[in-house]
């Protein structure tokens, strides 16, 4: 990896602001310099996430605005994931953060419909195969890739993860089980239910930078 003061690879070199070229170093150094980036960077698509999610549920009336801030953060972490990936494919043809933001708007929507059960992974009660499932609307090269990413989530949640955790990230995330109902299921609290899947996301998100 790029140190903090390396240049901008010859195949991404573009007049970037300050800012863009900051966030650029940031993302492409070691340890804890990255490590900040990718949470300031996080919180920044969370914030862009929650704008889009409450603008989209306005009008609907039945929408738990509970599950609002959860959302966000589910977006936040798909979008993350996504940018980390296409990152050596930003050119500097707009401010980083306008490149960044327009993911974490493309994962809102996602985000709203797994909540409805209108657009899930998978449908698995096994905890360890829930992600394998691809979704059979993509094209053939959508599948394969998204069969990898599934593939080493999954991996990530048999390595990473502990049994709780897994039970509550394929609850919530999967089979769009409400936290107030995972709870009670589990005869536990809902801020534990919340504990367990945002630590669950932390390990995941980390496994997959």
């Amino acid at each position: 990896m790029q140190s903090l003061n390396s240049p901008i690879p010859s195949s991404t070199e573009r007049v970037l602001d300050q800012e863009s070229r900051l966030w650029w170093e940031r993302l492409h150094a070691t340890g804890p310099t990255r490590r900040r980036a990718i949470e300031d960077l996080h919180e920044r698509l969370r914030i862009e996430a929650s704008f889009h999610i409450r603008q989209r549920v306005r009008d609907l009336s039945s929408f738990p605005r509970s599950d609002i801030d959860d959302l966000a953060v589910q977006a936040a972490d798909d979008a993350l994931v996504v940018l980390l990936r296409k990152l050596e494919q930003y050119r500097g043809d707009s401010l980083f953060l306008t490149w960044a933001r327009r993911f974490a708007a493309l994962e809102a929507p996602v985000s709203i419909r797994r909540r409805l059960g209108r657009d899930r992974v998978g449908i698995s009660r096994d905890p360890d195969s829930a992600f394998l499932v691809a979704d059979p609307a993509q094209s053939t090269h959508g599948l394969v890739e998204t069969q990898e990413l599934l593939e080493t989530v999954s991996e990530a949640m048999v390595d990473e993860l502990t049994t709780r955790q897994r039970t509550v990230l394929t609850a919530i995330a999967i089979n769009g089980v409400t936290t107030d109902t995972l709870a009670d299921d589990l005869h536990t609290t809902p801020g534990a239910i919340y504990k367990s899947l945002h630590d669950a996301r932390v390990k995941l998100r980390l496994h997959l930078v």
